[in-house]
């Protein structure tokens, strides 16, 4: 069965008349808050205290679980395949700003994510974490908790460490997997998926 949900169509479960499970719902009273210009998978899971910016993209089987914390999307960024946000309780929630891009399989807790960012698929952001506009964390990278990125960088490993400065060239990658997604967003709008 599908459900319309401001704009979003998204699946639930149903045993007989009642339905029993929802993707995106409510918990302790606050609901994810979804703009008609954002595209949900059906797949993915949404749940509390979620704010999702204008064009903001989140894709098969994510799961943003604003159940301790406050999780938000910025307007134009995307949140790719099985990727996981959450926070940690009454201290830290997960901020993406504008235009970040995060990669499939990706695990931000508690972090902050700031405008202009290219997270590669599998990295791991842990609690306290800051990463500066403009920067990229490679593939498979591990941010310790507290780590501070400065704006502009690029880092990788396990542990992350700093690899160097970015450069035009990378400023234009960045915004060009975060516009990649913007159209895969209005294509999967326009086919009423």
């Amino acid at each position: 069965m599908f459900i319309n949900f401001i704009g979003i169509r998204f699946s639930i479960r149903v045993e007989g008349t009642k339905a029993t499970h929802a993707m995106i719902r409510s918990y302790k009273g606050k609901h994810p808050i979804i703009p008609p210009s954002c595209y949900v998978d059906i797949s993915a899971q949404l749940i509390g205290d979620i704010v999702l910016g204008e064009h903001a993209s989140v894709w098969m089987n994510a799961v943003l679980r604003g159940d301790v914390h406050e999780i938000r999307v910025g307007a134009h960024s995307n949140v790719q395949d099985c990727s996981v946000l959450h926070g940690m309780k009454e201290k830290y929630g997960v901020y993406l700003g504008e235009y970040v891009t995060v990669g499939h399989s990706v695990t931000l807790h508690g972090c902050v994510i700031e405008d202009r960012c290219l997270i590669g698929m599998g990295c791991i952001i842990l609690n306290g974490a800051r990463i500066g506009a403009g920067s990229i964390i490679a593939a498979g990278t591990l941010i310790p908790e507290n780590t501070v990125v400065d704006p502009g960088s690029l880092w990788m490993g396990s542990p992350g460490k700093f690899r160097r400065k970015l450069g035009p060239e990378d400023e234009e990658t960045i915004l060009r997997y975060a516009k990649n997604y913007l159209g895969y967003k209005d294509s999967y709008l326009q086919e009423g998926v």
